[in-house]
């Protein structure tokens, strides 16, 4: 059963050397560069790596962008339910619509919570 494996172990040896010996053939090979203290800088696109390397984004922006990911995952489920809604009215059920009113109910205060708080709102 161990006789199996002597290829993945071969492969995997192979492979170790392959790195190893890659690794030292481009420390013995490879141009040594003068250093100096531009050279050792950051590079940011041409500009001077002087400040905060990252702007700060308002609080708003992720609340903004939560919420849309909230009413987003809201039309994921009424596509599939508005595709079947005939079928399913003509079968009698009216437990189908309700159910679907009370979860866009749902959404529909939470909606009117992130007005009523501003969520929604790009005042500074």
């Amino acid at each position: 059963m161990l006789s199996d494996y002597i290829p993945v172990l071969i492969q995997v040896i192979f492979a170790g050397g392959f790195a190893v010996a890659t690794l030292i053939a481009s420390a013995l090979l490879g141009k040594r560069a003068l250093t100096n203290r531009t050279k050792d800088s950051a590079y940011e696109c041409g500009m001077n790596p002087i400040g905060e390397g990252q702007a700060r984004f308002s609080v708003k922006f992720y609340l903004v962008a939560m919420l849309f990911v909230l009413f987003d995952i809201e039309v994921v489920f009424l596509v599939p339910w508005a595709t079947v809604y005939r079928e399913q009215i003509e079968a009698g059920g009216l437990v189908f619509l309700t159910g679907m009113l009370g979860f866009v109910g749902i959404l529909f205060v939470a909606y009117l919570y992130a007005l009523k708080k501003g969520a929604l709102e790009w005042r500074g």
